[in-house]
């Protein structure tokens, strides 16, 4: 008789309820944003982008079921130059990937997050930062994109900048670091000058949210 596997309850987050993993499977609570969600993760899939978990469906819970991403959260760590680079790639290769996905036009987003424009220039994931990146030996990939949503790719590099190069008030701006990402991406001069604009107004709505 074959024996069910072990449900691990996983620590840290602080927006998704309580998350557990099951086998190479994980398991989170759902909200009317989850299918959208999911046509994202279908899409970058099809589309061959290897940096998001699978969406496998739900479980007799109502959990949406993801594969397990292996290697390291990333957390508060400040990643070396070549670290940066990497990661402002992989955002440019997200954004390259998901701008042919049409989302239906009933398709419910979560607003925490969202771009105040309201564009739908593409589904920005809406909290790419260090606490969101695993570092796998070969890959590395986002989770937790229950923020997706329509937007500008300038205002979903705008949390990016400020906690990878990092911008934070604690720590020494770093302008060496800032263009190394921005020109890593491959950003325009005129979007690197608006993109620090909306830093401050894209740090100011996540202070929002948290309050």
């Amino acid at each position: 008789m074959h024996s069910p596997e072990l449900e691990q309850t996983l620590t840290g987050g602080n927006m998704a309820g309580q998350v557990h993993r099951i086998g190479e499977t994980v398991r989170r609570p759902t909200g009317p944003w989850t299918p959208a969600v999911h046509q994202v993760l279908h899409h970058l899939e099809q589309v061959g982008f290897r940096g998001a978990p699978r969406a496998l469906g739900s479980d007799e819970q109502g959990r949406e079921i993801l594969t397990v991403i292996p290697g390291n959260m990333v957390h508060l760590r400040v990643l070396d130059d070549a670290g940066l680079t990497r990661v402002a790639r992989l955002i440019r290769d997200y954004h390259a990937a998901v701008v042919s996905f049409m989302p239906p036009a009933d398709a419910h987003w979560q607003t925490d997050g969202r771009d105040p424009i309201g564009t739908g220039e593409l589904i920005c994931h809406n909290d790419l930062a260090p606490w969101n990146l695993i570092v796998g030996e070969h890959e590395w990939a986002f989770i937790d994109w229950d923020l997706a949503a329509p937007g500008r790719r300038l205002w979903d590099l705008a949390l990016a900048v400020c906690s990878f190069v990092p911008l934070w008030p604690d720590h020494t701006a770093n302008l060496r670091r800032y263009r190394l990402f921005c020109a890593s991406y491959g950003l325009s001069a005129a979007d690197v000058h608006e993109l620090l604009d909306l830093v401050v107004q894209r740090t100011r709505r996540m202070a929002q949210v948290a309050r």
